[in-house]
């Protein structure tokens, strides 16, 4: 009998800020949990951030970060994730125009590369709060390789302020409470 190969965990970051984040992010899981090898294992709150390093006005984004387990490589999981993005929508016409998804790959494992399609960790991972808070939320333990553990990193955003969402109506993904602000910092 083979052995299947050993699962990796993985964290993916979902920002959206066209069309509907919400519907967006639901389909976004289903597809990331048909992924051969790979399963699911967590998800943050939805958190609302205004765009980084933009000179034009654009909507807030929606962002939250996934945690998977995966048999698939590093590259195989960027190419899925590059392939759910497309079929979603995402055209890659200007660096940071508005978008209808996002999808980054954050970490693999504690995994350290680069390469010509793929740097890990995420280059700007630990300068973002809106990647930093909903990964504090899941993986409170977790340390970045190279920067530290998060708690540690997310001192270091926080004057960058999101938003937490924390009810969505599962009818028209909409929030149906009041909203909570943060400040970075836990």
């Amino acid at each position: 009998m083979k052995t299947p190969p050993p699962r990796v965990p993985a964290f993916i970051g979902f920002g959206a800020n066209l069309g509907d984040p919400f519907a967006t992010l639901s389909r976004v899981l289903e597809a990331l949990a048909a992924l051969p090898e790979t399963r699911i294992t967590n998800r943050s709150s939805y958190y609302r951030s205004a765009p980084v390093g933009v000179d034009n006005p654009q909507p807030d984004f929606i962002n939250a970060v996934i945690a998977l387990e995966t048999g698939l490589s590093a590259q195989a999981l960027l190419d899925a994730l590059l392939s759910i993005e497309s079929d979603y929508g995402r055209r890659r016409t200007a660096p940071l125009a508005p978008r209808p998804i996002d999808l980054d790959l954050l970490l693999y494992g504690e995994s350290v590369m680069q390469s010509s399609t793929l740097t890990l960790p995420h280059p700007r991972l630990h300068q973002r709060a809106f990647v930093l808070l909903p990964l504090a939320e899941i993986a409170p333990a977790l340390s970045i390789p190279g920067h530290g553990p998060v708690p540690s990193l997310l001192e270091k955003v926080n004057d960058q302020r999101i938003v937490r969402v924390p009810d969505i109506d599962p009818k028209n993904h909409a929030s149906n409470t009041e909203r909570t602000e943060y400040n970075a910092a836990p």
